[in-house]
């Protein structure tokens, strides 16, 4: 066993230094004033010794290999795979360090973080410009690397500290002593509270401290597999610990300083990718269930029914994920083949649901079944990962039906040949949407299995979690080269970096109470790893039918969702279908058209997350990271900043206990805006209807007036606009409003519109709106709630225009233009058609002496 247990000496390098160890070569880069990297690697023991070693940095730099990642999308280095993602890979040019040798230590520091190493015992501490500590390492052993080649880095902790992300877990979102697994599995109807693991491998996670309310990221480049123990092991020998371990490679460390969330998140996904900006329709209903497509024959003339039926029934729908059934063969599954009793004229199908606003999301996936017609023709195009025994062999494990071997998306002509059979037998068929399914490489127990790797050679045991994603910029990359279209791409599996190509889903969960109440800090907990495009299947994918309650309550907690499907594959013959009950059709309807009126918030959620890594869906502890009480709160979200959601979650609810974060009043949308102090847990009445919400001060949620059925070809012509004014007087706050044709990439060249709403607070409140870019809104009229309370307002005006007032509501909803004082929610509502350019709207609510007048 090598122990990392001195530092030897250490020089200075490009944007940091080279420092040599006892058993280990360390490279620091200090990228931006947030972000340090310590990239670690192991010298071969039997070629170095720690005295030779002390006297040759040319040797231990020769050491380490050329950095060569599929993830890094920002880098201050050298990449030896830069040509692959030329034009999306950013290279920083890494900051001015100074370097001080001391007797003890080696002192690193910028104008931002101090980085101390002590040199005997070895130890790592990271502070502040101010001094004060966002990282320690244990003293003595923070590096090791056994026998076996497996590596361990050692953290301190504090007893009490919180612990977020690791991509996608069960259980409750807080990991502290909790030992995690890093290992994409297909976890068919997981328990969603003890499984570990499941279809994500994302070794990421953020450390909140509770003493500070100060937030560190931490992510391990390396996608061996792993475990993370985050202070479930004790030892009387040391403070107490985290490690993380992988059973090879580097550790390739990145720290992010914080000290907020927010900024963590987005240096993260600087570091691995921007999340992708979705086309619309992925952020519409999508439907789906495994039944269509298994279908004996005429599953093209079922699909259009269901499609057409969804639309009589009054439902808005934007898609289908059409289920693997399609390309069944005698054989089994074989991806790029059609089952033509099923589909006897693909392209006439795939029109006619492009016709109806629904286009089919056909599942593909890269295991190749032995006995597939055009396994030979793979062969011959040397595609697929190699055995390791054999080189001139694929690499086989079970697949669906029988032994498959898998593609190797490491293999530039294995990339070409998989884009030319998905461009030819799928995307030419009809649909710029494409579902990457069954992409972990799970039954590859074979881990010394031979990738390419680029020409450099690996094995798929530290490159398996990454396959699903270049699988899935494929995707993106074919459909973008067939029309120039903006693809939508979902994705079951993903490492870090997913986020820039696809949408995820957390796979095949079961129908039960537990699991929507579990699935939630799933989520949340996918959302603090840098993927904010995510979602469950809504009533359950196996097990049986949901009942009628909880497709109820699954379907009122799903339109929240970034990723909205009822799908299923229920072992009692039934089909989850969103009419199914008749008693609750209406409410279920009701729930999905109220997602597609939020569209104008959930798109400008999705552009904020494209931009920033912000969730869609936040914990409260995102937005309220100084109010310890959150911390813990995983049944609870907010739907971007200012909404909070409390939605039912437990069988048979009369109440609902909600926590309303300290640093607010909450206006309650299901009380008339009833008015609540934040800081204190409530209790409120609810019915089968309720989705329990509330709006904090200051807030401000953007809605379709008009009822928008198909979120790809429908446009927002009224804008709803609730505005909750500050607590404070001269309280501000501001919103951006983005929107764009949501099926192309004009965005990138400026054909966007972002509308910047700003509330300002006071006896005269002020709401103005500033837009640039050059897509033309479609928007013709405004609708404005503002909420006040205590006062009604002495008049209103637009661009310096008087309104009407009306004190008749009927009269005020037939005129073209006024405002209207809510007695019963105690809040203006202001008519105004939508001015071509930049305006400004202003509430009065001088006090009026009737007296005097």
């Amino acid at each position: 066993m090598e122990i990392c247990r001195k530092l030897i000496s250490a020089a200075p390098a490009e944007g940091g230094a080279l420092v040599l160890l006892d058993h280990a070569v360390m490279r620091v880069y200090f990228m931006t004033d947030r972000i340090l990297r310590l990239r670690v690697h192991f010298y071969d023991s039997s070629a170095h010794t720690p005295a030779d070693a002390a006297g040759s940095f040319t040797d231990a730099a020769a050491d380490l290999p050329a950095d060569a990642s599929y993830i890094l999308q920002t880098t201050a280095w050298e990449d030896r795979l830069d040509g692959l993602f030329e034009g999306e890979r950013i290279r920083l040019a890494p900051l001015s360090v100074k370097i001080e040798d001391r007797e003890d230590c080696v002192l690193l520091c910028t104008d931002a973080l101090k980085l101390t190493l002590y040199k005997d015992p070895l130890e790592i501490l990271l502070c502040d410009a101010e001094g004060c500590e966002l990282y320690r390492s244990i003293a003595g052993n923070p590096f090791v690397r056994d026998s076996n080649n497996r590596i361990t880095h050692y953290s301190r902790m504090e007893d009490d500290d919180c612990f977020y992300g690791f991509g996608e877990k069960g259980g409750p979102l807080d990991k502290n002593r909790e030992f995690i697994r890093e290992r994409a599995t297909d976890s068919w109807a997981y328990d969603p509270v003890k499984c570990d693991t499941m279809y994500k491998h994302i070794p990421f996670y953020i450390r909140l401290r509770r003493k500070d309310a100060r937030a560190l990221g931490v992510y391990y480049n390396n996608f061996y597999e792993s475990v993370f123990n985050m202070g479930k092991e004790l030892s009387n020998y040391w403070p107490h610990y985290t490690y993380w371990q992988a059973d090879g490679g580097e550790i390739d460390l990145f720290l992010m300083a914080g000290p907020e969330i927010r900024t963590i998140l987005d240096d993260y996904t600087l570091i691995t990718g921007r999340p992708v900006l979705l086309p619309r329709r992925g952020l519409g209903y999508q439907g789906s269930s495994m039944y269509y497509s298994e279908l004996e024959k005429d599953s093209d003339k079922a699909l259009i029914t269901f499609v057409d039926t969804a639309r009589e029934k009054g439902f808005p729908i934007d898609g289908f994920h059409l289920s693997s059934g399609y390309t069944s063969q005698e054989c089994g599954r074989c991806v790029f083949t059609w089952n033509h009793e099923r589909f006897p004229d693909p392209e006439e199908y795939f029109a006619a649901m492009n016709e109806r606003g629904a286009q089919n999301v056909p599942n593909i996936k890269p295991g190749i079944l032995l006995g597939h017609p055009l396994f030979g023709e793979f062969l011959d195009k040397d595609v697929f990962v190699k055995d390791s025994a054999d080189p001139e062999k694929p690499a086989v494990g079970p697949w669906w039906g029988g032994p498959g071997a898998f593609w190797d998306f490491t293999n530039p002509s294995a990339r070409k040949a998989w884009k030319e059979y998905l461009t030819r037998q799928v995307i030419a068929v009809g649909t710029e949407s494409i579902w990457d399914d069954n992409c972990e490489y799970d039954s590859l127990l074979d881990h010394e299995a031979r990738c390419d790797y680029d020409g450099q050679g690996g094995t798929i045991g530290e490159l398996k979690p990454i396959m699903c994603t270049l699988m899935s910029r494929l995707a993106v990359e074919a459909v973008r080269e067939y029309n120039g279209k903006r693809a939508y791409v979902v994705c079951r599996s993903g490492s870090s970096g997913i986020q820039k190509y696809a949408q995820n889903w957390v796979g095949d969960n079961f129908t039960s109470w537990q699991t929507l109440r579990h699935n939630l800090p799933t989520i949340l907990g996918v959302s603090l790893s840098g993927q904010p495009n995510t979602g469950a299947d809504i009533g359950g994918f196996a097990g049986p039918a949901p009942g009628e309650e909880l497709l109820v309550r699954w379907v009122q907690n799903g339109i929240f969702q970034p990723r909205f499907s009822i799908h299923s594959s229920s072992n009692d013959n039934t089909v989850t279908e969103p009419w199914m009950y008749s008693g609750s059709c209406d409410r279920i309807r009701d729930a999905i058209l109220l997602r597609y009126r939020m569209l104008p918030h959930l798109y400008s959620l999705e552009w904020e997350a494209h931009e920033t890594g912000a969730p869609i869906m936040r914990p409260l502890v995102f937005e309220f990271q100084k109010d310890q009480k959150v911390y813990n709160i995983d049944d609870t979200f907010l739907f971007g900043r200012d909404l909070l959601v409390a939605n039912v979650l437990e069988e048979g609810a009369a109440e609902r206990e909600v926590y309303l974060p300290e640093g607010a009043c909450w206006y309650s949308l299901e009380e008339h805006f009833a008015c609540y102090e934040g800081g204190q847990t409530i209790r409120v009445p609810v019915t089968l209807d309720s989705i329990p919400r509330f709006i904090r001060s200051g807030g401000i949620l953007p809605m379709s007036r008009n009822q928008l059925y198909n979120m790809e070809k429908d446009r927002v012509e009224a804008l709803d606009l609730l505005l909750a004014s500050p607590c404070k007087e001269g309280g501000e706050s501001e919103y951006l409003l983005y929107d764009d044709d949501g099926t192309t990439n004009d965005y990138e060249s400026g054909v966007y519109r972002k509308t910047l709403i700003r509330l300002a607070g006071g006896e005269v409140t002020r709401i103005s709106f500033s837009s640039e870019g050059s897509f033309e809104t479609a928007i013709r009229e405004l609708y404005v709630t503002l909420i006040r309370r205590d006062m009604c307002p002495y008049w209103v005006k637009v661009q310096g225009e008087v309104l009407p007032h009306f004190l008749d509501r009927v009269k005020f909803e037939k005129a073209g233009a006024g405002w209207y004082y809510s007695q019963t929610g105690r809040s203006v509502e202001i008519h105004c058609s939508w001015p071509a350019e930049d305006f400004e709207i202003q509430v009065s609510f001088e006090d009026m002496d009737l007296l005097k007048m």
